[in-house]
């Protein structure tokens, strides 16, 4: 039973921040360990050459992070937290081979300046989703909506290669995806069920909200890294 009611408002506050510091350290563990893998991949020739060389292998790998992320949304109640936990590491993992492009493309000092733009944004946001009185779930609702209209217009433009579509899709999800940072983090902030700390499910809540606010965090990167990124000679 929730014994919310028998907690004092210190200890509810104590537990949130309990809680959300587990799931920034488990978006954090994420970031790391897709990172790591991108810059093994951007520096073995041979098996970048095997993952971007072959479309067949590119795009098995994109609908391998697609049924990743899904199994764990969907079924994440009948998982143990370890399994979870081991899906989720996973995903960053395999997101780390497609995203290794990056490290091929881009210079490093345009990466790291990028990296800290997004982390700067990231924190912003995500401290006044935590901290505001504020309910942003109208404003979710439409950044949500937002962000599926982004999506077909992305879709769209891979046919029509319009620049000018291209611009627009970037900068309006730049500010969406700035906007879903707060959003994601007032609703992990709420999802925690107080009392539960140290449970299975509060293992498995830390691991939701990690990925929520890591897919948040990797796509303002890329979006960031159209604006500010430079490619190499």
């Amino acid at each position: 039973m929730n014994n919310q009611f028998s907690l004092s408002e210190e200890d509810i506050k104590r537990e949130q921040a309990s809680f959300m510091t587990k799931v920034y350290g488990w978006m954090s563990l994420a970031l790391l360990v897709t990172g790591l893998v991108a810059v093994y991949v951007a520096s073995n020739a041979s098996l970048a050459s095997v993952i971007f060389g072959n479309k067949l292998v590119f795009f098995g790998l994109i609908i391998g992070e697609l049924f990743l992320v899904g199994y764990l949304s969907a079924a994440v109640h009948k998982m143990s937290a370890t399994t979870a936990t081991a899906v989720f590491i996973g995903y960053s993992a395999l997101n780390g081979l497609t995203m290794s492009f990056v490290f091929l493309i881009y210079t490093a000092e345009s990466i790291g300046s990028t990296f800290f733009i997004t982390g700067a944004t990231f924190a912003i946001m995500s401290i006044y989703g935590y901290v505001t009185k504020k309910d942003l779930t109208a404003i979710g609702s439409l950044l949500i909506m937002a962000f599926i209209g982004m999506l077909i217009a992305t879709l769209v433009n891979l046919f029509f290669q319009n620049e000018m579509l291209y611009w627009i899709t970037t900068y309006a999800g730049i500010l969406i995806f700035t906007g879903l940072i707060a959003y994601d983090t007032q609703k992990i902030k709420e999802m925690n069920i107080i009392g539960n700390e140290g449970t299975e499910e509060d293992r498995k809540e830390a691991v939701m909200g990690a990925l929520s606010l890591y897919l948040d965090f990797i796509n303002l990167f890329l979006l960031l890294l159209r604006v500010f990124g430079r490619t190499k000679d």
